[in-house]
């Protein structure tokens, strides 16, 4: 073991790891990206993880640089939960409900605490987080926070942020600190402060005065935008003030998040779940802006094409047995509404006239076993992920969203760019917020499909910016995506987010590489041979 492990573990309460099987099992998170860790931590409180932090301070100081990483269960899929240094891996410990206030609708949990089972808690409480991602049942509560995740529940929820009231965090330095909206004295304290906490509230608050205008630059037309860092709506007109977008989405490269208090919201059983089915994509996407005009927004708007149909179809075809029918419809669309009120019922008959005008065939059902069945449509989509032919793997390259007037240009260009590269298109994804996904099927070892990837990788985001869209929808930029966000914001506004990142993290202590540093031959010299998702089995992968 090495000296700085033998010092870390005579400090730390958690334990200290450096065996040749740890390192090498987290080199790998779900990207396509792979880069070996000095040692891996196991915090057990947040003091081990405010002395780690203070430790690669004071190396930092002294001109060695031992990275920090925050990592839950290791899903992330841009390369984000991988560094060179020193891994803190939550889930073993941290991973605790602290307080679960029925009165208020809040819980309060710990980072490394997996999401579904907090999802069954607060449900035998009759509330539910919204924002779940499709990993829910194999990931964190962090890495959502730290990703500001959404998915399926959002077109009508929203985002990870919009559930976030209040963070302690722990800075490069190793300080700790708590983020909620203040008002103007309570920010004048924090102004006043002779720490790292005073510095980064005057400079932040500086920076959010002289480049306000600049600022404006950031909105994007999407629902969800993970793209950069979010300086939107930290000091809101009334002088309030809050930290707290930030540091949700920042990817532990701003700070290494180790408590949240949560707002949740009623968990409503009665679901209503429509199954439609389309032949044109200019109906399609008329059918979708419709939707999204209803005074009761659905509370889902799920996709999924003919071609993953088709794969699935080649390689099981019972998997879609009494599900639909060959030939299969160009694009299925599943659109759930909550509850059975009257609101929702007025819901209901407008979005059936909606569908009577743009689909060719609709299923309606209040059924729960039957809404099974209709879900397994979207869910089929994992087997896709799971299958490998030899040494061809689905890879994970891109999360994109743009504005849902131009979905349809996003499919149309989505098509052209795999025909064009010789492969076989499938696409699935959060309609209703204009996310969609495909994994193109290529085999890593190759030098010629390693090429392509990278190929498609700039093609794709290029489609999205010319389609006014984010880079970053359901997660967050990572390393995949660091070498393309100068072109999503301009000079400017990049060189403003970099900045924040220096007053957070001066030494570049905190997940270097992650959102800004990253080159795309910086990305070719880390990516892997041998891709694979075996960790995922046991749950089957969700996208």
């Amino acid at each position: 073991m090495s000296k700085v492990a033998h010092y870390l573990q005579e400090h730390l309460v958690g334990e200290v790891v450096t065996s040749t099987d740890a390192r090498h099992y987290f080199a790998t998170d779900g990207s396509i990206l792979q880069v070996a860790p000095l040692l891996i931590v196991y915090p057990r409180n947040e003091n081990d993880i405010r002395k780690a932090a203070r430790f690669s301070w004071q190396l930092a100081e002294r001109g060695r640089v031992i990275p920090l990483t925050a990592r839950g269960a290791g899903t992330d899929q841009t390369g984000a939960a991988i560094g060179s240094g020193m891994i803190l891996v939550f889930p073993a410990h941290m991973n605790r409900v602290l307080e679960l206030d029925s009165k208020a609708s809040t819980v309060t949990v710990e980072p490394g605490i997996n999401y579904a089972k907090l999802q069954q808690a607060l449900e035998t409480h009759g509330r539910f987080l919204p924002p779940y991602p499709a990993s829910i049942e194999y990931s964190t509560v962090g890495g959502a926070i730290a990703n500001n995740a959404s998915g399926e529940k959002s077109v009508k929820y929203g985002d990870t942020l919009q559930y976030v009231k209040s963070l302690r965090v722990v800075l490069a330095n190793g300080e700790v600190i708590e983020t909620k909206r203040l008002n103007k004295r309570e920010l004048s304290k924090k102004l006043g402060l002779a720490t790292l906490e005073g510095e980064i509230y005057r400079s932040i608050d500086t920076l959010l005065e002289e480049q306000h205008d600049l600022i404006q630059n950031f909105k994007r037309g999407t629902a969800n935008n993970n793209s950069g860092l979010n300086v939107l709506d930290i000091k809101r007109s009334d002088g309030s003030f809050d930290l707290t977008p930030l540091f949700v989405g920042s990817q532990g490269t701003l700070g290494i998040i180790t408590e949240a208090e949560l707002t949740t919201e009623p968990f409503e059983q009665n679901k209503t779940l429509i199954l439609a089915q389309f032949d044109s994509l200019e109906y399609f996407q008329q059918a979708i802006l419709e939707l999204r005009e209803l005074a009761e927004l659905p509370s889902s708007m799920e996709v999924v094409d003919q071609f993953t149909l088709q794969q699935i179809h080649e390689l099981n075809p019972n998997h879609l047995t009494d599900l639909v029918k060959t030939p299969f419809p160009p694009l299925i669309m599943l659109i759930e509404f909550d509850g059975n009120d009257r609101n929702s019922k007025k819901a209901l008959k407008k979005a059936d006239k909606i569908l009577d005008k743009y689909a060719i065939k609709v299923d309606t059902s209040t059924d729960l076993e039957e809404q099974y069945k209709y879900r397994k449509i979207r869910e089929i989509v994992n087997i896709l992920l799971a299958h490998n032919d030899g040494l061809l793997h689905s890879l994970p390259l891109f999360d994109g969203a743009v504005p849902p007037d131009r979905v349809r240009e996003l499919l149309e260009g989505l098509y052209k760019l795999m025909s064009t590269n010789n492969l076989k298109p499938a696409i699935w994804g959060h309609v209703g917020d204009g996310n969609l996904y495909l994994q193109p099927r290529l085999n890593l070892g190759q030098v010629g499909d390693r090429q392509k990837a990278f190929r498609l990788l700039g093609e794709f985001n290029k489609l999205i910016l010319d389609l006014n869209g984010t880079l970053s929808s359901s997660s967050g930029d990572g390393r995949l995506k660091a070498p393309y966000i100068e072109n999503m914001y301009g000079s400017d506004l990049y060189a403003l987010l970099k900045k924040i990142k220096l007053i957070f993290d001066p030494h570049g202590i905190l997940n270097p590489g992650v959102k800004f540093g990253t080159t795309v031959d910086d990305l070719k010299s880390i990516v892997r041979s041998d891709y694979s998702i075996d960790h995922l089995h046991t749950h089957l992968p969700g996208s």
